[in-house]
């Protein structure tokens, strides 16, 4: 796996009465220009449908497959021989998950986890493959006992040899950190600390910004100040140069009568917001430089999964191929996410309350550092002489120039963004 650019993939789980074939999965990939996928096994028939798609692959061993592989190096040849190198080079993989949270969900196999992956990149080794394949293991935030602030986060030391051995293991072999990073989680189980739209990507008000009080970096996202937790984890240890990808988050659309925040506007918010963030190609505050690689949880709605009316709800596609709500993946799309941002405009939503719009131009012009000066008396931008036209000229100035810094167009939801050019006469609009 290559560590150039960011990208947005999805995770494929298939507890799904009506799974769709192979063949109709990766068609529907395509059709949404989907080109980096996690399947939680290596099913033979997913990956002989992939095969000359291009289509990054990370496949996984199951957690009832790592004590196995774990005890016995012909174990682990065998599976890398079944599931990765008889399927190379037609099929792109490029990474092996062992398992899944693996300490936090079956402790008792802590001891043979890194075993595992020593064996299994052993075996990728012998096959010269050891470039091609990665091998890492995704683990819960629950690793973090104390996430916020996240200078000062720490793996919970229980696991302290392993993590230190697991950590040695990625350095010295290239791999990645696989982190499951839920902000729904964070939210709705952190007892009204941090306000949802934290939790959702959305602009905080100026009393409601949240800063590390030792680093002083803000954290315009929970999701940020998960990942760059977990960074300073690893520090904490003395590792670092370790890239993160984030195998799994999400968020649910429909939930049980107790789970009243898991509903599709926040889903359709959240995973919107999380494809913009990711694909701006910038790291969390303390490692601006990495981008944070993203696979969204998940492709289908897994109705066979136990658990809550929210576990069976994480899908951003029914199986017939309809979206559950209307999501902007690709790159030939995507609104927000080109970096360069030509072509598309931020402006005032035409139906917003006058007095939000007001206190979003104040917002623009002041602490967001736009450029006000051309809706200025006498200056190019000033007529229209109304609030709807300055604030859009602010709100675009802004977007442009903060977006490389993952700003949103949104503005309390007075804004929007559009691809139709407001530039008029001598008054030029950023974007042009």
């Amino acid at each position: 796996m290559n560590f150039l650019g960011a990208f947005v993939g999805i995770n494929i789980g298939t507890a799904v009465t009506d799974l769709p074939s192979a063949a109709d999965v990766v068609a529907m990939l395509k059709a949404n220009q989907i080109t980096h996928v996690r399947l939680y096994d290596a099913d033979g028939h997913m990956l002989n449908a992939l095969a000359g798609t291009g289509v990054e692959v990370m496949v996984g061993v199951t957690n009832e497959e790592v004590l196995g592989i774990g005890e016995s190096p012909s174990a682990a040849a065998a599976w890398v021989n079944k599931n990765v190198a008889s399927y190379l080079p037609e099929t792109n993989i490029t990474a092996i998950a062992v398992g899944s949270e693996v300490l936090t969900s079956i402790p008792n196999a802590a001891p043979v986890l890194v075993r595992a992956m020593n064996y299994l990149h052993h075996a990728l080794l012998a096959s010269n493959l050891n470039f091609q394949v990665k091998v890492s293991s995704p683990q819960s935030m629950d690793m973090i006992p104390r996430p916020f602030p996240p200078s000062t986060a720490t793996f919970n030391s229980t696991w302290n040899s392993t993590m230190y051995q697991f950590l040695q293991f990625l350095k010295n072999t290239g791999s990645f950190y696989m982190l499951n990073a839920y902000p729904y989680y964070g939210y709705t189980r952190g007892n009204g600390i941090f306000p949802i739209d934290y939790a959702l990507f959305r602009p905080l008000s100026l009393t409601k910004q949240i800063v590390d009080p030792n680093t002083l970096f803000q954290y315009p996202s929970m999701f940020e100040s998960m990942v760059d937790a977990t960074y300073y984890s690893m520090g904490a240890l003395n590792f670092s140069g370790i890239p993160i990808i984030v195998t799994e988050s999400g968020w649910p659309w429909f939930g049980g009568a107790n789970e009243p925040d898991a509903t599709a506007d926040n889903a359709q918010t959240y995973n919107n917001n999380l494809i913009r963030r990711v694909l701006n190609d910038l790291g969390p505050p303390s490692q601006p430089t990495i981008p944070i690689r993203t696979y969204v949880y998940e492709l289908f709605n897994e109705d066979k999964r136990p658990g809550s009316i929210s576990e069976k709800n994480w899908g951003l596609f029914f199986t017939n191929g309809t979206s559950v709500y209307p999501l902007s993946f690709g790159t030939s799309d995507r609104v927000v996410g080109n970096s360069s941002g030509v072509g598309v405009f931020c402006v005032a939503k035409p139906d917003a309350d006058s007095s939000l719009l007001q206190s979003g131009l104040n917002w623009a012009c002041g602490e967001g550092q736009a450029n006000c000066s051309a809706i200025q008396e006498g200056q190019p931008c000033y007529e229209p002489n109304n609030l709807q036209s300055h604030a859009s000229y602010a709100y675009n100035d802004y977007f442009h120039k903060m977006q490389s810094a993952g700003a949103t167009c949104d503005f309390g939801r007075t804004a929007i963004t559009t691809t139709v050019d407001p530039s008029h006469s001598s008054c030029v609009f950023m974007g042009r």
